[in-house]
């Protein structure tokens, strides 16, 4: 396996990244981090101010500079931020150099777990409809992930198991 090689969770806000990921860490013993926490602890601020005050532009390229900042540390868990993989940069050192899991949750299931938390920008300002074409959108780009993990009949322990089995399989045959 290769010496940086971190785990890192992406999907739609509301897929689990942040619950999943810190299962995951414990489970492996290794540290977590969440970008989007990350960002808010450096600037003080929560996402939706950041997008409210200094636009998306401005915590796009935020998010580019932590990310790719964070993805240099080693033997890591990592939870990226909804659109982080959007990125190109990002997600080319993703696909590149670490274990990418996509979170992969039915459009019903995003949509009501999104709007049941207020402190998502894109979220707030957003029809169903143009959530459902955000999803679309974004999963056109999650495919590209190493590994896409069904979540929808799955547990919470189903999917931290799934995920583990990818991994410890993956250290076995490298």
């Amino acid at each position: 396996m290769e010496s940086k090689e971190n785990i890192v969770f992406l999907g739609m806000m509301g897929s689990g990244k942040t619950s999943i990921g810190l299962l995951i860490s414990k489970k492996l013993n290794l540290e977590f981090y969440d970008i989007d926490q990350i960002i808010e602890k450096e600037l003080e601020m929560s996402i939706s101010d950041i997008f409210e005050k200094k636009g998306e532009k401005f915590f796009r390229d935020f998010e580019e500079k932590t990310t790719l900042k964070i993805l240099k540390k080693k033997w890591i868990v990592i939870s990226l931020g909804g659109g982080a993989f959007i990125n190109k940069k990002i997600r080319e050192e993703i696909l590149k150099n670490h274990l990418s899991f996509w979170l992969n949750w039915n459009s019903k299931t995003l949509i009501r777990r999104i709007k049941r938390n207020t402190n998502r920008p894109i979220a707030l300002k957003s029809s169903t409809n143009e959530l459902v074409n955000l999803i679309k959108k974004r999963s056109v780009v999650y495919s590209k992930s190493k590994y896409k993990i069904n979540c929808e009949k799955l547990s919470k322990n189903e999917i931290v198991n799934e995920i583990i089995d990818i991994y410890e399989n993956k250290k076995i045959n490298s």
